[in-house]
C-alpha cells in the first residue's frame, strides 16, 4: 500500500533544507533577501507546514488529496513569484524598476492592498542577481524546486490513487 506520510516528509526535508540554505546564504554570505524572495520563503514555509500536519496525520483518500493540492497551490503560487523575478533579473538594465522602500516600511505605511502590489510590481532590489550556482540565480533554482514540488506532488495523487484503488 502507498504510504503517504514518506512522501510527506520527503517534501517537508527538502523545503526545510531550501530555508536553511537561504538564511545560510543571508546571514552568513551576507546576501539581502529582497521581498520577491521573502514571499517565496512564504511560500516553502506554507508547504513546510502543510508536510508537516500530512506527516503527522498520515491521512488516507479525500483528506491527503486536500493536503497535497493544497501543497500544489503553494507550489504554483511560489513559482509564479519566482518566475516575476526571473522576469525582473532578465530585463535589459534601462528597464529594471527603481529600487522601492523595505518591506517593513511598506506594511507600516502603506494599507495591506497596495503593499502587496506594490510587492509582486518588484523593484529593483528583486532584478538584482546576488548569487548564481552553475549559472542560474537563486530565483531560478527556486522557480525549478517549486516546479519539482509541483510535479511531485501531482505524481503522488496520481500514484496514490491508483495504488489504492487496486
Amino acid at each position: 500500500m502507498y504510504n503517504s506520510r514518506k512522501f510527506f516528509i520527503v517534501i517537508f526535508t527538502i523545503c526545510i533544507g531550501l530555508l536553511i540554505f537561504g538564511l545560510y546564504l543571508e546571514h552568513v554570505h551576507g546576501l539581502e533577501a529582497c521581498p520577491l524572495c521573502i514571499f517565496q520563503r512564504i511560500a516553502y514555509t506554507v508547504i513546510i507546514f502543510i508536510a508537516l500536519i500530512g506527516a503527522i496525520h498520515n491521512p488516507r483518500n479525500l483528506l491527503q488529496i486536500i493536503y497535497k493540492l493544497l501543497m500544489v497551490i503553494s507550489a504554483i503560487t511560489g513559482a509564479a513569484i519566482a518566475g516575476r523575478q526571473i522576469w525582473l533579473q532578465h530585463l535589459p538594465p534601462e528597464l529594471v524598476p527603481e529600487c522601492g522602500p523595505g518591506l517593513d516600511y511598506m506594511f507600516n505605511v502603506f494599507p495591506f492592498r497596495e503593499a502587496l502590489k506594490m510587492i509582486f510590481t518588484g523593484s529593483g532590489e528583486c532584478a538584482e542577481v546576488q548569487w548564481r550556482f552553475i549559472g542560474l540565480s537563486i530565483a531560478e533554482w527556486s522557480l525549478i524546486m517549486f516546479i519539482g514540488i509541483f510535479i511531485a506532488t501531482i505524481l503522488s495523487i496520481y500514484t496514490s490513487r491508483y495504488k489504492n484503488a487496486n
